[in-house]
């Protein structure tokens, strides 16, 4: 029986299609690479007996899980949260990212028409609201440290005029250039940076570090890789109430420090500047999750990870 040259053409089309979704989605696991070397030597700390954290969420983006991480199904649908870490320390307050602002309508209307194709978005209470609910004024806060400076972790700058926001010169670059990425922080005013410097000792593998309060509390670490300045900012509290590692953007969910495994190839070539560098530290998280079990791996986004965590509450003191 003779084949038409059209049907040919579908069933040639097909497998194409077929190998094309089986090489962006289907479960690839991160190899080793045999130039790893890292020291997990657990870093000196004298973190104060007030201090906290919690989690303050804003909102959430909703897509697949299978988007987010390599060999996670695309049928299951996934809230992520939009959720910055409140650390209260005695010497002053600190955002770990900023959460959904109150302009997020707008905001969103800016995002990549492909990325509002596949996910769509839930507003809550703007962190500043929350915080001034509590009485916590938004001018009072020390400071907003970045992970990094795409839209859904700097929306709610604006909300805290006067604030230092705190990068490292690698990300305070890519938000003055004319990446597409870091295009609406560069749209906001006033903004005050507060650039420090990576002044301190290698730290759990990381080259370099910079301790933001000099105790050993709150410790941030040079990531690079989803943005050339992406950052992990470890957290040591006190007696044994609990060692955090916030990874920003580096993995969406834990699955991806676990396994460990990198995003599919759309979504990673659409956010990853640097897809070999947040690759190599996939594995360094991975590698020191194995060594140091009892640390806790917080992606930015991962909603079971961060129910784990004090949740803010207005009206008992943050939990």
């Amino acid at each position: 029986m003779r084949i038409r040259p059209w049907v040919r053409f579908v069933f040639v089309l097909l497998l194409i299609g077929l190998a094309a979704f089986a090489w962006t989605f289907a479960p690839v696991r991160l190899d080793p690479d045999p130039s790893d070397r890292w020291t997990f030597e657990r870093p000196a700390a004298n973190p104060p007996p007030g201090l906290r954290l919690s989690v303050i969420r804003t909102g959430t983006i909703a897509s697949r899980r299978g988007m987010a991480v390599r060999g996670a199904s695309l049928l299951e649908p996934s809230d992520f949260e939009m959720a910055p870490i409140l650390v209260e320390h005695p010497e002053g307050k600190l955002l770990i990212d900023s959460g959904f602002g109150r302009d997020v309508d707008r905001q969103w209307r800016m995002t990549p028409w492909i990325g509002q194709q596949l996910s769509s978005y839930a507003r809550g209470t703007p962190a500043a609201d929350q915080l001034a609910a509590r009485g916590i004024a938004p001018t009072s806060l020390r400071g907003i440290v970045l992970t990094h400076a795409h839209w859904d972790h700097t929306s709610g700058i604006p909300d805290f005029p006067g604030v230092p926001v705190l990068v490292p010169e690698a990300e305070r670059s890519f938000i003055a250039s004319d990446a597409d990425e870091s295009a609406q922080i560069r749209g906001f005013t006033d903004v005050r940076y507060e650039v420090y410097p990576f002044d301190g000792a290698p730290y759990l593998g990381f080259p370099r570090s910079h301790d933001v309060f000099g105790d050993g509390s709150v410790v941030s670490v040079p990531a690079p890789g989803h943005t050339p300045g992406s950052v992990v900012v470890f957290v040591t509290l006190a007696g044994d109430g609990g060692r955090y590692a916030f990874i920003g953007d580096l993995s969406w969910t834990h699955e991806g420090i676990e396994w460990p495994a990198e995003r599919p190839w759309l979504p990673r070539s659409l956010v990853d500047r640097d897809a070999g560098a947040a690759r190599a530290n996939l594995r360094h998280l991975h590698a020191l999750l194995q060594a140091q079990p009892d640390l806790r791996i917080v992606p930015a986004h991962d909603r079971q990870a961060l129910a784990a965590l004090p949740a803010f509450h207005i009206g008992d003191g943050g939990h």
